[in-house]
């Protein structure tokens, strides 16, 4: 094992790709609690739930008519909803390239029983032809790859035209990428990847042609209540102005809260893209000068700039050292890669991480494999 250890650690070593780091000068105690012990069906709670709806939707940027709702169980919660509501009435490509995307073609495919589904998928790595998307079926599909490290380079595959709805999961890319919200009929994303917040919710956004369609089509098979966005063949407005299908964390939400406020005051999603960029340039320079790490994405336009994949010149068993030792140290919380993906690793490099801690971070991914290659 080497002994010279580098002189510097990174202030916050919580590189976990969600939950994710904190954002810069986090407090607890500095979170609004007011609404603590109260009901969120009070006039307190629905205005605290209200305004996060509000300000999610100005500093996005989201055009005239899209609805963004709070729903439970996370980002996993509002996709299910979501394909358990709306689909069934046209065939539905799915596009996937990780173990998220698979997951939602497997619950099409086994557990609403879809027949007319169109599979397009590649490696952990690679983008499949988006060019096989029929404009006329609805698709299905991660903006990021959230295990792989692979983003969408563009919204080029999408036709302005499309009579399909387009279903996108994008909760490791909404708040780090642009987002052609003209070309999404229905986005989900959960607060605690790029903006660091609290588990266990999830955000639905809905343009008019997804709402058009939950008005206007019935699925065959019978919905629980928790994913029913309808009543009466019409959208429950209430979800999407703070009266929430079950209870939220009201913790949670302040929590939420204090993350928008921290978008609006670096200079809004603008902003907060920028910093992710800054982050994966410390990554990039770094993969070119050091011989022995690879990202896993194969294309660097279509890298991703908040859950970056890596493969490393390492046996298993010398990876997990490397991971071990990085922990043990106090350098890098949870870098190992996802479960289901290749052998390597990942690192978060959202905005809420700080580019310094990264640059920080580097010499120690040095030292680690030296230590642990020559044994």
């Amino acid at each position: 094992m080497s002994d010279a250890l580098p002189a510097v650690k990174p202030a916050c070593p919580n590189f976990s790709s969600g939950p994710c780091a904190k954002r810069p000068g986090y407090d607890v105690n500095q979170l609004a609690l007011s609404t603590l012990g109260r009901s969120h069906r009070s006039k307190l709670g629905k205005d605290a739930l209200q305004k996060v709806i509000t300000d999610t939707t100005e500093l996005l940027n989201l055009p005239e008519g899209y609805r963004v709702g709070i729903v439970p169980a996370s980002d996993t919660g509002a996709m299910e909803m979501i394909m358990w509501s709306m689909l069934g009435p046209r065939a539905v490509d799915i596009c996937y390239w990780e173990s998220f995307g698979q997951g939602w073609y497997a619950d099409i495919t086994k557990q609403l029983k879809l027949e007319n589904v169109n599979e397009i998928k590649a490696d952990y790595g690679q983008l499949p032809d988006l060019s096989k998307v029929n404009p006329s079926n609805d698709c299905i599909f991660t903006w990021n790859g959230t295990t792989s490290g692979v983003k969408v380079e563009n919204a080029d595959f999408i036709s302005e035209s499309r009579e399909g709805l387009t279903i996108c999961d994008a909760t490791s890319a909404v708040f780090a990428m642009e987002m052609p919200w003209e070309k999404l009929d229905v986005t989900t994303f959960s607060w605690q990847k790029v903006l660091g917040g609290e588990g266990g919710h999830g955000v639905i956004i809905l343009s008019p042609r997804a709402v058009e369609r939950l008005e206007t089509y019935t699925p065959s098979w019978p919905l629980p209540k928790i994913f029913r966005l309808t009543a009466g063949g019409k959208l429950i407005d209430g979800i999407f102005t703070g009266a929430t299908i079950n209870t939220p964390s009201m913790l949670c939400v302040s929590d939420y809260q204090d993350a928008l406020n921290w978008v609006k005051s670096i200079g809004g999603v603008s902003a907060s893209i920028k910093k992710s960029q800054a982050n994966l340039a410390v990554l990039t320079e770094f993969v070119n000068n050091n011989a022995w790490i690879h990202f896993l994405a194969e294309k660097e336009t279509a890298r991703s700039n908040t859950s970056v994949c890596f493969s490393v010149d390492l046996t298993d068993a010398q990876l997990k050292q490397f991971i071990t030792l990085l922990a043990d140290h106090n350098v890098a919380f949870d870098i190992a890669a996802y479960k289901d993906a290749p052998s390597g690793l990942r690192i978060w490099c959202g905005s809420t991480v700080e580019q310094s801690d990264l640059e920080a971070l580097m010499p120690w991914l040095t030292w680690a494999y030296q230590s642990v290659s020559t044994k």
